[in-house]
């Protein structure tokens, strides 16, 4: 191998990665008809002049496995945080008790579970198109630094780049697999 060269494949495999956590976090967040406190990670409130996330402005519990409850510190902000859980697309209405939220999570009926179904491919495929594009980039630098390399070394570095993107596809694949059977679960 030439040493001209030296391909940086922990910061593709750290780029990979982080397109595989974004991957989970969108899977915490869809619903599966059981009560996740996730669930509610990706809802943000209008509190004090910016966008807070919920589990900034109260407590975020889950007493039961069908009901999610949260306790807004400041009793103004109850209003405001009803609101973005009532507009987040969840599919859940809220229910006030003081600065209390109760959301009780109805059943999954079939059509539901298989929309989620889409939903959690359409995820997948914005993983994968992510691990693609850091594949790319690789294989770019690779190509800039022709030149300098034999066919070899070029050869070595391309299977080296593809085995990592293999590697992420698969593990989304299997994490996509893994939802899909968690959202058909009656």
């Amino acid at each position: 191998m030439s040493d001209e060269f030296m391909l940086d494949t922990d910061d593709l495999e750290r780029r990979m990665e982080g397109a595989m956590n974004a991957l989970k976090a969108e899977f915490a967040s869809l619903r599966t008809g059981r009560a996740s406190a996730s669930m509610l990670e990706p809802i943000t409130v209008e509190a004090y002049g910016q966008r807070t996330p919920i589990n900034q402005v109260g407590t975020v519990n889950v007493p039961e496995p069908r009901m999610v409850t949260v306790n807004v510190w400041d009793k103004s902000m109850v209003g405001a945080v009803e609101k973005a859980i009532r507009e987040s697309g969840l599919g859940i209405n809220p229910q006030l008790n003081g600065t209390i939220i109760m959301l009780p999570i109805p059943e999954l009926n079939e059509e539901r579970r298989r929309e989620l179904g889409k939903v959690a491919g359409q995820y997948a495929e914005s993983g994968r198109i992510a691990v693609r594009n850091v594949r790319r980039d690789g294989m770019d630098q690779i190509k800039k630094a022709k030149d300098g390399m034999s066919d070899d070394d070029q050869k070595f570095w391309e299977s080296a780049v593809q085995e990592m993107t293999d590697k992420f596809i698969k593990s989304i694949d299997d994490a996509l697999e893994g939802k899909q059977s968690e959202i058909m679960q009656v």
